[in-house]
């Protein structure tokens, strides 16, 4: 596999990992269970340092915070200090997220306002590709977010054969040239399960540059990654709005 520095500058921060978790494990904000999410936590940012992501950094920050968090809870209480009204050491954390998630729908609203307006402004079609156009608008779909797709990439590690010991298989894979096997599979189907790129894979070499190459292709807004709802199977299909339309 080859040294490849991927820039996460489109993806998800730490605050947004632990929204997703909440709401995967469908938790109360004011009550989080921390040694589960803790735990959780540190297995998606194992897997960050699998990949060499350069974001790790930031993610650390919060997994000090966490264990932090988790070390205040399992310590018994001080029985020589004056008894004071308990502080929940996850208050902050609760205030933090809310007020993010709360900045975080804000975003949303906007983008969704943006995007009615440009509505307003579409293109004339004709006849029969205004119909098409129109059956796959009533068709509703989730954009998949980073740690959506490093989750199905941990599954399918799991599924990856280990690489047999006698045979010596010498990996020539990059991530240049998964691209490129993605976007030419792509021309064949309209969309493709992310999970069946996986099974091509003959290692967990392999699949692994390939997760890397999806990441590009999305970071270059190329191709889309997307759920029929939330937390489903993840689809990749090319980004039409990115295409160059072909010549008259």
């Amino acid at each position: 596999m080859s040294s490849y520095k991927l820039r996460l500058d489109v993806f998800e921060g730490p605050l947004d990992l632990l929204l997703y978790l909440i709401k995967k494990n469908d938790i109360d904000i004011q009550d989080i269970p921390i040694l589960e999410i803790t735990e959780q936590y540190m297995q998606y940012i194992e897997m960050m340092r699998l990949l060499d992501l350069d974001v790790v950094g930031d993610f650390l920050v919060m997994a000090a915070t966490l264990l932090q968090i988790k070390s205040k809870m399992l310590l018994p209480p001080d029985p020589s200090e004056v008894e004071e009204e308990e502080i929940d050491p996850r208050e902050e954390l609760a205030r933090r997220l809310l007020e993010y998630k709360k900045f975080k729908q804000i975003a949303e609203d906007l983008q969704t306002r943006e995007a009615r307006r440009r509505d307003f402004f579409s293109r004339s079609v004709e006849p029969d590709t205004a119909d098409q156009l129109i059956l796959e608008s009533r068709e509703v779909y989730f954009e998949a977010n980073l740690f959506d797709l490093i989750n199905a990439l941990s599954n399918a590690l799991k599924k990856v054969p280990e690489e047999v010991i006698h045979e010596i298989v010498k990996d020539n894979f990059t991530v240049e040239q998964k691209i490129h096997d993605v976007l030419h599979l792509l021309l064949d189907q309209p969309s493709i399960a992310l999970s069946q790129l996986f099974v091509k894979a003959r290692s967990k070499v392999e699949a692994i540059v390939t997760f890397l190459a999806v990441l590009e292709l999305i970071r270059l807004k190329e191709i889309k990654a997307i759920q029929k709802y939330l937390f489903g199977e993840i689809e990749v299909s090319r980004n039409t709005e990115n295409m160059i339309p072909p010549a008259i």
